[in-house]
């Protein structure tokens, strides 16, 4: 006997997304298993060095900005700030954001321009999330994943979209 199955194409379009940001030049082996499930990473900024790059966009498809600490090899490579969507959510990333009712010049700039659905930053090696309370915008800062700075744990993020739903947020940590 055969049996035919049928698949909903919008139901198989759920992504899930590894966000971090801060890496420093060192990507702890923990956050590939954290991350070995995603359909793409995102990074944040402040990658530390062009390997840290390499070792990245070879593990899985990889969108990106550069941060404040990083080179012209790197700049070359990616903007400072990267729009786009994600299933139908509006995303902005960039190094340096700020956080809802403290946003960088940068961004204030941006949302000027265009509004968004989500934010995604990094740099304060604060891992945040939080929604604006006057534009609906969710706020994500996924701390940092590198071994350099003050933070005493390091962290990154992961995230499922579906439509124009986020979901099921999860913390990777680490204590340096």
């Amino acid at each position: 006997m055969f049996l035919a199955i049928a698949f909903n194409s919008q139901i198989c379009k759920m992504k899930k997304i590894g966000i971090l940001s801060d890496t420093h030049g060192f990507v702890p082996e923990s956050l590939f298993d954290f991350f070995k499930d995603c359909d793409e990473i995102w990074h944040a900024g402040d990658w530390g060095d062009e390997k840290t790059f390499d070792v990245l966009r070879n593990f899985k498809p990889l969108k990106a900005v550069y941060g404040n600490i990083d080179g012209q090899e790197l700049r070359i490579q990616m903007p400072e700030i990267l729009e786009f969507n994600c299933e139908d959510v509006r995303v902005c990333m960039l190094h340096i954001g700020g956080y809802p009712g403290h946003y960088s010049p940068l961004f204030r700039k941006q949302l000027s321009l265009k509004s968004y659905d989500l934010m995604i930053c990094g740099h304060s090696h604060i891992l945040k999330a939080m929604k604006d309370p006057n534009s609906g915008m969710m706020h994500l800062n996924p701390g940092a994943a590198g071994k350099h700075g003050f933070h005493k744990v390091s962290t990154a993020m992961r995230l499922k979209f579906d439509k124009k739903r986020m979901f099921d947020l999860e913390v990777w940590e680490q204590k340096k």
